[in-house]
């Protein structure tokens, strides 16, 4: 048993080593058409750029339509930008329309719009969650099911879709999100094990924390979020001091550990270039060196490491006042 615990890692530093020196061939990018959502900033609007300038008929879906002109700008002729809400079905037929009036197969389907939203379950509404996993969820199933039929003209496409670090791991506060990417990951992993046969590659994007619009201002956004979502009682339960702590304890810990994006729109590009994608890419060091063997402890260590900031904060009122009642 000591034998194998110990060729484990050196076998798998020998496999990355391979993988690196040894890197699979990528498939020729002319007239292959690549499906985006969520183009307005980002990963998105990265991934759009970067596979433009790779050779891919980049047909790219932004939801404000101020930023249409902004992306076209960026990119070469072969490109197409469109007004795209994934949560609209009527959107959604009108990009199929436009993407069949172009070619009559899709190389790649990149599920990449999403949304955040951040506070514990007792504050946030339950409109809040079905917001989120609207998005993040029924919205990329909509996609997938809508575009469907493209890819599986042809064999070696792909649908690359974009979940989270969260999506394996939960923590406090972010219940709505990582329920939507959970979910996500289940549909993928049906997806790509009912498309075997039709040899649809299906991969998973799972980074942590990355520097990108979703985490500027989240301070800011909570507050918002706190004063105009959350009932009185909620507030008074938890109280104010508690709400500072978490507000402080979560921005830091995201701004500070926020790692380059570019490494996400790195796994993405290979998930839709490369002739053998991965499953599952967990780009940067918190989702592959951190959350992901968190994921595999025992959950009372988890729960012991994820609730350790939490230690340092204030009390709830709620709590300070049974507290009290019993001391009397």
């Amino acid at each position: 048993m000591f034998s194998l615990i110990a060729i484990a890692p050196v076998s798998y530093i020998i496999y990355r080593l391979y993988k690196h020196l040894f890197p699979t061939p990528s498939i020729d990018p002319r007239g292959k058409y690549v499906l985006i959502s969520g183009c307005d900033s980002g990963f998105g609007y990265s991934l759009a750029v970067e596979l433009d300038k790779q050779g891919f008929n980049v047909l790219a879906g932004v939801y404000n339509a101020d930023n249409k002109k902004t992306l076209t700008d960026q990119l070469s002729p072969r490109a197409t930008v469109f007004l795209l809400d994934i949560t609209c079905q009527q959107d959604i037929d009108t990009a199929l329309t436009l993407v069949r009036s172009k070619t009559s197969s899709l190389h790649a389907l990149i599920n990449n719009a999403g949304i955040g939203d951040s506070g514990l379950i007792d504050w946030i509404s339950l409109a809040s969650i079905r917001q989120v996993l609207e998005v993040n969820f029924f919205g990329h199933v909509a996609m997938t099911k809508s575009f469907l039929p493209l890819l599986l003209v042809e064999p070696n496409s792909r649908v690359v879709n974009m979940s989270s670090a969260a999506g394996y791991l939960a923590a406090a506060g972010a219940s709505a999100y990582s329920a939507s990417k959970y979910a996500l990951e289940a549909f993928s992993d049906c997806l790509r094990r009912e498309m075997v046969t039709w040899s649809l590659h299906v991969s998973i994007i799972e980074p942590g924390f990355m520097r990108t619009p979703i985490i500027e201002g989240i301070a800011e956004k909570m507050r918002v979020a706190w004063i105009n979502r959350t009932d009185d009682e909620a507030k008074a339960r938890w109280g104010e001091a508690y709400f500072s702590d978490w507000v402080a304890e979560g921005t830091k810990m995201t701004t500070q550990t926020a790692d380059n994006p570019m490494k996400v729109v790195s796994a993405v590009c290979h998930a839709v270039s490369s002739s053998k994608p991965r499953i599952r890419y967990r780009p940067g060091w918190q989702s592959s060196l951190f959350c992901f063997p968190l994921s595999m402890a025992p959950d009372w260590f988890t729960d012991f490491l994820i609730g350790f900031g939490q230690r340092k904060m204030a009390l709830p009122s709620g709590v300070l006042k049974r507290m009290e009642h019993r001391a009397l």
